[in-house]
């Protein structure tokens, strides 16, 4: 793979919790000594990045769902990888950032992810419970006819945070980098994608938002159910329009990147199923709580497996078309009249590659840590999981 030729390179980072979110900062320590340069901020900022780069590979789009939508948020605003480093291995305390418009950048902490859904939990306790129920059905009936509770938590504090603490812009049009925020749609089958589009416009699968800040993009894409509630987003005409994690619809979604013009494609993900080893043994053993990660997943990775497929054997086709041209003494210009025809009819493009970053199926210590701990220590030891994930990865792609 010829990074130089690379004319628009794209981070796409995936959800997860706390976990992904410090894995995601390991994983770019890695690109960073590789020669990736993550640009971000003002236009200005980033022109100016981007002339000193001199033989460094600048990163300019930058893609993200649930916690990966926060960390493509810090990237793209201009904070560093370094200033994330710190901000993670400190804790609750102040991570000191020259990049930081107030000179700091306050980690986002349990204050601001759980903030109480009061007006969810008013629900919780129907007046239905407290006369004859009138109900006729299972369990699942009576829980839907019951507990009318839209989550535990909302994401209003994750979006307070942002707006005022931590994005020094809030608009996708201020940024000098490309910036895209995926959702879900609550009451459709729509993937949505957040960012600065000439108009907001939708057809049956993907819905491109300009009207919503920054902010509150990320609030819709962290929106993970059940615990928090799906998300209010403003349209223009003033109805309110639900959404919620990114995940859901489709995982990682690095197409859009290809879709925006990117040529390479890097993605970082750290939802890796268990393999079994002698030393840790069978899942079964753990209990109901491993045994749902180890459920969702494989249910991911399938995902993500299932496009990394896809995307290879369109790519051997279209080999194969012009080999069997080249071998055949064929004219040359019918192999790629061919070969057009059919990246028109399944939106291949060929120019465009895809790097994955992930952790070792053999990585058992990643996959029984906490995906919402704010501990330094466990911080610490994911952070350099990332690291030499991305590291191994990169070496198998030939960087």
């Amino acid at each position: 793979m010829r990074l130089g030729n690379k004319q628009r390179v794209a981070l796409c980072l995936g959800g997860g919790g706390i976990k992904a979110a410090a894995f995601h900062v390991g994983a770019c320590l890695a690109l960073q000594e590789k020669g990736f340069l993550f640009t971000g901020g003002s236009k200005a900022e980033v022109a100016k990045q981007v002339s000193a780069s001199e033989n460094k590979i600048p990163i300019q789009v930058y893609l993200g769902s649930s916690a990966g939508a926060i960390i493509s948020s810090y990237l793209a605003s201009g904070y560093s990888v370094d200033t994330l480093i710190q901000s993670f291995g400190m804790g609750s305390e102040m991570a000191p950032s020259k990049d930081s418009p107030s000179g700091y950048l306050r980690p986002l902490g349990y204050k601001d992810i759980y903030q109480l859904n009061s007006s969810g939990l008013m629900n919780f306790l129907p007046k239905t419970f407290f006369k004859k129920p009138n109900v006729i059905g299972g369990l699942e009936v009576l829980l839907k006819s019951g507990f009318k509770v839209n989550g535990m938590f909302n994401t209003s504090g994750i979006e307070k945070y942002l707006r005022e603490e931590a994005l020094p812009a809030n608009r996708f049009e201020q940024l000098g980098v490309d910036l895209y925020i995926i959702a879900t749609q609550l009451n459709h089958t729509r993937k949505v994608v957040f960012g600065n589009f000439e108009q907001s416009k939708k057809h049956e699968h993907i819905k491109w938002i300009n009207y919503a800040n920054i902010s509150e993009a990320v609030a819709a894409s962290t929106a993970l159910p059940p615990v928090f509630a799906p998300y209010p987003v403003k349209r223009p005409d003033g109805k309110e329009i639900y959404y919620f994690d990114g995940e859901i619809r489709d995982t990682l979604s690095s197409h859009v990147a290809e879709d925006t013009g990117s040529d390479l494609v890097i993605a970082s993900y750290s939802l890796q199923p268990y393999h079994f080893n002698k030393e840790m043994g069978s899942l079964h053993e753990y209990g109901i709580p491993v045994i749902i990660n180890q459920a969702l997943y494989q249910v991911v990775h399938q995902k993500i497996y299932r496009f990394i497929r896809e995307k290879k054997k369109f790519k051997e086709m279209t080999e194969d078309i012009q080999n069997y041209f080249k071998q055949n003494n064929l004219p040359e210009e019918h192999a790629k009249k061919l070969v057009e025809m059919f990246c028109d009819k399944f939106e291949h493009k060929t120019n465009v590659d895809y790097i994955y970053l992930h952790p070792s199926p053999q990585d058992h210590e990643l996959f029984f840590m906490d995906h919402f701990s704010f501990n330094p220590k466990i911080l610490g030891k994911i952070l350099k999981i990332g690291f030499l994930s991305a590291i191994r990865c990169l070496r198998e792609y030939g960087i």
